[in-house]
């Protein structure tokens, strides 16, 4: 699922994943039976419910990958089934370019009835789409959807001037993830590590290479690295009003500073593929990874190395107003179009379910979809020690994780700056360019390209 995103993203800068999904053409998956409207309970007084019964009682939805995507609907139809008997959700399986493709499509041609009631999209294009297809998104500000129960950081991806127009889904809260054992030769516990800072960090993290020789990161040239340490601080590549912002960003210029140094110091070492990614920490040649919550599956498979990993929160960025020790990288959010008959059923659909079942995401958390819905730290299995990472609550410590990650402007535009900010970090490490003149240089090309799309 993370290596489709990868190899797109290495086309232009051998940058790393995110956690995106993939998928295959068009299988249908679940059932397209009518059914008879459901009557509203007697005295009910709730009117969403109420004006969700008049209408279909069937929803049609497009999204990827069968056992994890739409798994999590299926779950999530069951639970809404028991008390909505009469409730169908006709799963249409479609992969990411294939949706941006046909909503190009429905745009143009103005038949926006060819879509289904619901869409699933990658956080880091939600905005872009709407930007894009605003006569697409049912605005769903107005329909009593709690977002206050979900992570501001994961809510503004799918926002659009103060406007919200998604659903929040999965988890792409980044953690810190350590060699317990690797640390303790140095000297160090998972303590060391949290609530600190990068200068900290830097300065534990050469100690831990003189000692042991391991670098405590590695990645794939700066890309995941860099979006992770922007969004910390609610840092953007953009200004307010949309226009390129990189040679005038505080938030930026610390951030590559920062990690120019790890790079230089060796304490993050540039991988050349994801194989060597993955295979530098299951091997102990890298003491430890900082992504996506997703990267544990990934750590995970080294089996022998059961109880000598924990995670932590991020180092937050030194001197730089609102700096926290929180991200994101990956995940993707629900979009009720305009072409929904029955907007109350659906939004009534996502309140009991991803809005308010900690059953829903204690069952889908065997396919390492985390919630960002706050409350489902609570649930059952949100709270058991795990084994591997040392018996941490490790599901628990990540969703509260995820209640603290800054809201982060991603615009219309951002795989371009990412690629162009990438490339400058490469010209300031590997050809000595100063970092304003990169910068320069970057921010002239993504002026020209946001001036050609």
């Amino acid at each position: 699922m993370k290596k489709r995103i990868l190899a797109m993203l290495l086309t232009g800068v051998m940058a790393a994943t995110l956690l995106t999904g993939c998928g295959s053409s068009t299988d249908t998956v679940g059932t397209d039976t009518e059914t008879e409207t459901e009557e509203p309970a007697e005295g009910s007084g709730d009117d969403a419910v109420d004006a969700a019964a008049e209408g279909p009682q069937t929803l049609k939805v497009w999204c990827w990958d069968p056992t994890y995507n739409i798994n999590a609907l299926n779950v999530a139809a069951d639970i809404y089934r028991e008390e909505h008997p009469n409730f169908e959700l006709d799963v249409e399986e479609i992969d990411s370019e294939s949706i941006s493709a046909k909503l190009a499509t429905a745009s143009t041609s103005g038949e926006l009835d060819t879509l289904p009631d619901i869409i699933l999209f990658d956080d880091t294009g939600f905005q872009k789409n709407v930007i894009s297809y605003p006569e697409i998104f049912t605005d769903l500000t107005d329909y009593g959807f709690n977002y206050e129960e979900f992570s501001p950081g994961k809510v503004g991806m799918s926002s659009v001037d103060g406007r919200n127009y998604g659903i929040p889904f999965d988890s792409g809260t980044a953690i810190a993830c350590y060699r317990t054992d690797i640390l303790e030769q140095a000297g160090y516990t998972i303590d060391d590590f949290t609530d600190i800072t990068w200068e900290d960090w830097i300065e534990k993290a050469k100690h831990v290479l003189d000692v042991t020789g391991c670098p405590l990161l590695n990645g794939l040239s700066c890309y995941n690295q860099i979006t992770i340490m922007l969004q910390s601080a609610g840092g953007s590549f953009f200004n307010e009003d949309g226009t390129a912002n990189l040679t005038d960003n505080a938030v930026l210029k610390k951030t590559i500073e920062l990690y120019t140094e790890m790079v230089e110091a060796g304490v993050y070492t540039e991988e050349t593929g994801w194989d060597t990614y993955i295979g530098g920490m299951n091997t102990g040649r890298i003491a430890g990874a900082m992504n996506g919550c997703w990267i544990m599956s990934s750590i995970r498979s080294a089996e022998d190395q059961s109880g000598k990993w924990q995670i932590t929160n991020l180092p937050s960025l030194d001197g730089i107003e609102g700096a926290t020790n929180y991200s994101s990288q990956g995940g993707s959010s629900w979009a009720i179009t305009t072409s929904c008959e029955n907007p109350e059923l659906a939004v009534d659909f996502f309140k009991s379910t991803f809005g308010g079942s900690t059953a829903l995401y204690d069952e889908i958390l065997s396919t390492g979809a985390i919630s960002t819905w706050l409350p489902a730290s609570n649930g059952e299995k949100y709270t058991v020690p795990d084994e591997f990472f040392s018996e941490q609550p490790v599901f628990a410590m990540i969703t509260a994780y995820s209640g603290n990650v800054p809201e982060c402007y991603v615009g219309t535009y951002f795989q371009n700056a990412m690629m162009d900010v990438a490339n400058a970090v490469t010209e300031i490490i590997y050809s000595g360019t100063d970092m304003d003149s990169a910068l320069s240089a970057a921010q002239d090309t993504l002026t020209f390209e946001m001036s050609q799309q």
